[in-house]
């Protein structure tokens, strides 16, 4: 049995934010779980038994090598992608990478392009979360609540 497809899957994405105030996103390759080819925060799968937090730091230093300080927690979301029959139960965390690493694409099956970008300036296409993940991000910078967001 597969999470996303045969049960809702459980995720965490990493907004990665540098001192410009850049995020950092990766581009989907050819082996990754879905969404393939599009931009996105990085993340992934959480394990049985693994908290949030350690999920997104332990798919950080595997995908890219590097260590993560974890700021923020957004609300969870919905992740629906129709077109590939998947649905998944995502939380990402705002976060910065320790002073002195840079990431390094480690698995270039899963990821095939990384890259810093400012929030004028993202790359097209974007994976659906992602697209969520900004829209909170930006709410966040504002200085929304957003844990008071009322459901559509």
């Amino acid at each position: 049995m597969k999470p996303g497809v045969d049960y809702i899957g459980i995720s965490v994405g990493a907004l990665i934010v540098n001192e410009k105030g850049e995020i950092f996103l990766t581009k989907r390759g050819e082996r990754a779980t879905n969404e393939r080819g599009t931009w996105e925060i990085p993340g992934g799968k959480v394990q049985f038994g693994e908290t949030l937090q350690d999920a997104a730091r332990r798919e950080m230093k595997e995908e890219y090598g590097v260590d993560l300080i974890l700021t923020y927690q957004f609300p969870a979301q919905d992740h629906l992608i129709p077109a590939e029959q998947q649905h998944w139960v995502p939380t990402s965390f705002i976060a910065r990478i320790t002073q002195g690493q840079t990431p390094t694409i480690l698995e270039p099956d899963k990821c095939s392009a990384i890259g810093w970008f400012r929030l004028d300036a993202l790359p097209d296409p974007l994976s659906i979360i992602t697209k969520l993940d900004i829209e909170m991000y930006r709410k966040f910078l504002s200085g929304a609540d957003l844990f008071s967001i009322k459901a559509n």
